[in-house]
């Protein structure tokens, strides 16, 4: 048997276990949308009613519970997950996600992550060693690192939790139903309170007491006419201002 031959002997071996695998799934009451293209570790339990898509990766000590949907592209390592979680093109490892909980389009659950039930982790959010209680919603392009969350929080889009001086990891807290509006920095050590409110654009060094409003930028100044006096004006934008220069007509010799 030539070499091509014996690659071909145990591709198809693993691929007929592979199969076997997600077949006993099957009758376990585990759906997929494509049998032949899910890759699921021996040592995975997955709950009836829980449909996995396509192209999708759980290994290790995972286990999954009832009517989940695990959709394409996912991948899954060493994980707990409740009932009715809706898992979308992310990558999750090392973490558990209570019930009913969404998290993706990609999203990145870094270990050591306890998300509560009914949570949003939203698409580009990455958490790593963070703790996020019930409720709370962390809905786009946020970075949640070495953070304690309580329940009823809104994370607004573009918020860094910053938690390396370049040296040492430092955590920080957020009290139940705070909002932190968009492009907030979190600089940790930080706590904020139940209910305190963080305006957008706000860079957070100090803790912020319950029910306070914290803001920090500077007053916006509107230079009225600058464009025009710098002369930055281009195409229709000069011509709507009426200040387009005329062409001039040739010379003739």
């Amino acid at each position: 048997m030539t070499k091509k031959a014996d690659l071909a002997k145990v591709y198809e071996e693993k691929a007929r276990a592979r199969r076997a695998r997600n077949l006993a799934l099957a009758e376990a009451g585990v759906e997929f949308v494509d049998i032949d293209r899910a890759y699921i570790s021996e040592e995975v339990t997955i709950g009836a009613g829980t449909v996995i898509g396509p192209d999708v990766e759980i290994s290790g000590a995972t286990a999954i519970g009832a009517r989940c949907y695990i959709l394409a592209g996912t991948r899954i390592e060493n994980c707990k997950i409740g009932d009715g979680v809706t898992i979308d093109r992310s990558v999750l490892a090392g973490s558990l996600i209570e019930n009913h909980t969404t998290v993706g389009p990609f999203a990145y659950v870094r270990p050591g992550c306890d998300i509560g039930a009914r949570v949003r982790i939203g698409d580009f959010v990455e958490v790593k060693n963070s703790f996020i209680g019930d409720d709370t919603k962390v809905s786009h392009l946020s970075y949640i690192g070495d953070a304690d969350l309580g329940s009823g929080i809104n994370v607004g889009c573009g918020v860094v939790f910053v938690n390396y001086d370049g040296k040492e990891k430092h955590r920080s807290y957020v009290s139940d139903d705070a909002f932190i509006g968009c492009n907030v920095n979190i600089i940790s050590p930080v706590s904020i309170g139940e209910g305190a409110y963080v305006a957008a654009g706000t860079t957070v060094t100090r803790n912020v007491p319950a029910g306070a409003l914290c803001v920090d930028r500077p007053k916006a100044k509107v230079l009225e006419g600058w464009v025009e006096r710098r002369g930055l004006l281009k195409g229709r934008m000069e011509k709507r201002l009426g200040t387009e220069q005329p062409e001039q007509p040739e010379q003739s010799e």
